[in-house]
């Protein structure tokens, strides 16, 4: 099987000090997202949170050696799928970050945890309680 993504936009910001996770990060920057999904934005609106899926496009080539690593804040080498490292298997990111403006097809966010021109892949509404949860549309296929 073979799966293709292309980002939806990129990630901008001058920080060049990126924390390791978003839950510790003050960093804001902005989501650019490509205009031919701008109507996409419609309904984020400042104050609300977001989970942002991106790749981790300047991380190491994945190996089997990856498999256990060791993080430079917990004690002893853990599995990859315990951690929040940039290498693995499939180099996917997610943040949950604070909407501070919409701007067109720009998002001014906070909580950052990726470097200037990441690749963006999806965003998603943070769910907080389920009655949170917006209505969707389903395919009668």
């Amino acid at each position: 099987m073979n799966i293709a993504m292309s980002p939806i936009g990129v990630f901008h910001t001058d920080e060049t000090s990126i924390p390791r996770h978003w839950s510790v990060s003050e960093v804001e920057g902005q989501i650019e997202i490509d205009p031919a999904y701008m109507e996409g934005l419609k309904d984020i609106t400042a104050g609300q949170k977001i989970i942002v899926l991106f790749y981790f496009h300047k991380s190491s080539r994945f190996e089997s050696r990856h498999l256990v690593q060791s993080p430079p804040h917990k004690k002893g080498p853990m599995g990859v799928f315990s951690i929040c490292s940039p290498v693995r298997p499939n180099p996917i990111g997610l943040s949950v970050l604070s909407v501070l403006s919409v701007s067109g097809n720009v998002l001014m966010v906070k909580h950052a945890d990726m470097i200037d021109g990441t690749p963006i892949l999806d965003i998603k509404p943070h769910i907080a309680e389920k009655t949170d949860c917006p209505s969707y549309a389903q395919d009668d296929d």
